[in-house]
């Protein structure tokens, strides 16, 4: 079956983006107030110094701009990821990037200028109430003051994020647009054109003819443009690098995490656990393995649930009821914001051609967030939207809760807000079934969080730290070189299973690594997200929890985690996590036995 294109969409299940601008008229009058406001910002460089006045005048312009070129840059990215094949939405984000790189340009100076100022003056102009909302943010520049260069070396470097952007672009373009995969032939025997979002239905399927033709047919199309995926890597790779050497870090892989002021011994700390849990991994497959009946245990087989005869399928309505009472114990408060979610639509819920896989919440600061689904009525569809949904209860506490310069959260604590809503998804779901097949369908369900979310992304995160270092070392990055390394960690990984060779190619198609080192947080946050869901239920209180989505940036995500009750930088989070894992794998092979 061939996708509807956009236009042939029921708008009732699209997002209403009006509430942002009225209209593509209203967007373009909100540009040219942007345009004008990054302008006025060329009169600010050697101004910001002379007193803790001028520094806060300085620093109200350049937020004021940024809340305008955000939302304008936000509603063009929007438009567009409904259907990145529209002339107008590609043109429009275009403009809005433009202005985005104008703005980094035209406030390249900040940070050096606030680094030139004395720091006993410094300390003096902070002690103002006027600056009182910028202490976190100065206090971030100062601590990188060895990474910062002169005004007109980050003027450069501002200049030259439009273009290092471009891989992460073209990577877009041909993975959502250009690429088209063929049709196989599902269980019923009728042919299906394959797509990027039915593709995770086909992988499921209780038969493994169609699970292993799925698999070839989409990983066989990445495999005709394997040498452009591998130079467009290997070009973001080269930027990560450059990057993180002219600020005189030890890597990039340091410089991602200097960022968010998370120490890279968290990162060791969490390949470590996970390493030392693969033998309950192996467990896992050996139990797949023997439930799927299969004489060997491929890459195909991963995803198709071990549990016959159990077909749990969750209409998106039936979702968003399942989903308000899982959460229920998150308070009236969170529920309420549930409601206009549902009611305002903030969400676009079905794949049409041309709309961006996969699925992301983004906040709208003033407004409130917004929610992109490719929804197919499965089980993991509803546990996306409960966490897409946590994201964007994030976003709106945090938005509503702290200014504009410190509304917004860091990746870390984004994925523990998502992670606790499918935790809880799963808790609720145990709580009231007592039929043994179906609660040893989700108890799998919860496993392959584990395996997808934990073991996975922290693959993922090693893939990441031995492609930069593998660079570093002067190794070219063709795609036998990074099928290799993408080998070795899935045969150390899935040991026990086949590494197929078409899996060999998979890092291909994995687009945060354009947003390097990005993806361990997915592993840290589950984790963490495990410990506090599980207090919650135990406690009965959220309190806690709720003040943490309410933090926004006004700190570093370690210390927002402490406030909820986690600490990343001891290891029992992840190695608690491993235990979970272990003691639901426990209680699904009774239940097989």
């Amino acid at each position: 079956m061939e996708l509807k294109q956009r236009a042939q969409m029921d708008p009732a299940y699209q997002w209403d983006l009006t509430a942002i601008y009225e209209n593509d008229a209203a967007w373009e009058r909100a540009m040219e107030k942007a345009a004008e406001a990054v302008k006025e910002l060329k009169g600010l460089p050697g101004t910001l110094g002379a007193s803790a006045q001028a520094l806060a005048d300085g620093l109200d312009k350049i937020y004021a701009a940024s809340a305008l070129v955000e939302r304008a840059y936000i509603y063009a990215t929007l438009r567009r990821d409904g259907d990145n094949g529209d002339a107008r939405g590609q043109e429009m984000s275009g403009k809005s990037t433009t202005l985005y790189v104008e703005f980094s340009t035209n406030t390249a100076f900040l940070e050096p200028e606030i680094l030139a100022i004395d720091e006993k003056t410094l300390a003096e102009y902070l002690k103002e109430e006027r600056l009182a909302t910028y202490r976190h943010l100065i206090g971030n520049i100062v601590r990188g003051r060895a990474h910062v260069l002169g005004a007109e070396q980050e003027k450069m470097l501002a200049m030259l994020s439009d273009a290092a952007g471009g891989f992460r672009k073209s990577f877009s373009m041909l993975e959502s647009v250009d690429m088209s995969f063929p049709a196989i032939t599902d269980e019923a025997g009728e042919s299906v054109t394959l797509s990027h979002g039915n593709f995770a239905v086909y992988r499921e399927s209780r038969d493994q003819r169609v699970r292993k033709e799925a698999f070839e047919a989409y990983f066989g199309e990445f495999k005709r443009y394997i040498n452009t995926f591998a130079a467009l890597y290997e070009g973001s790779v080269k930027m990560d690098c450059y990057y993180a050497k002219v600020r005189g870090f030890d890597g990039a892989c340091e410089a991602a995490l200097f960022g968010t002021n998370v120490p890279i011994a968290v990162y060791d700390a969490l390949t470590d656990a996970v390493h030392d849990a693969f033998p309950t991994m192996q467990r896992y497959l050996a139990l797949r393995k023997k439930q799927l009946g299969v004489k060997e245990l491929h890459m195909y087989d991963l995803y198709c649930p071990m549990v016959e005869n159990v077909d749990i399928s969750v209409p998106f309505a039936d979702a968003k009821t399942l989903v308000k009472k899982a959460l229920a114990p998150l308070g009236e408060e969170y529920a309420k914001l549930l409601d206009r979610a549902f009611a305002e639509k903030w969400i676009d819920v079905y794949e049409n051609k041309g709309k961006t896989t996969g699925a992301f919440s983004c906040g709208v600061f003033g407004v409130h967030p917004y929610v992109l689904l490719n929804y197919t009525d499965t089980l993991d569809d509803a546990f996306t939207l409960a966490h897409e949904l946590g994201h964007s209860m994030h976003s709106y506490f945090s938005d509503h809760t702290q200014d504009y310069v410190n509304h917004d959260y860091e990746i870390m604590v984004a994925e523990v807000a998502s992670k606790v809503n499918e935790v809880l998804l799963t808790k609720y779901l145990l709580s009231v079934e007592t039929d043994p097949a179906r609660r040893a369908y989700i108890l799998n369900h919860f496993l392959e969080g584990f395996r997808t979310t934990v073991f996975r992304q922290t693959l993922f995160a090693e893939f990441e730290r031995e492609a930069h270092k593998a660079y570093d070392r002067g190794e070219p990055l063709t795609p036998k070189a990074l099928n290799a390394i993408y080998r070795r960690l899935n045969e150390a990984y899935y040991k026990g299973a086949v590494v197929d060779e078409l899996q060999d190619i998979e890092w291909a198609r994995i687009p945060h690594f354009y947003n390097a080192f990005y993806v361990y947080q997915y592993a840290t946050g589950f984790s963490s997200a495990v410990a506090i869901a599980n207090n919650i239920l135990q406690s009965g209180r959220a309190e806690n929890y709720l003040r943490f989505l309410t933090t926004g940036g006004s700190d570093y995500p370690l210390n927002e985690l402490r406030i909820a009750g986690v600490d990343l930088e001891k290891p029992d989070t992840v190695r608690n996590a491993m235990q979970v894992f272990a003691q639901s794998l426990d209680e699904l092979e009774a239940l097989l036995h």
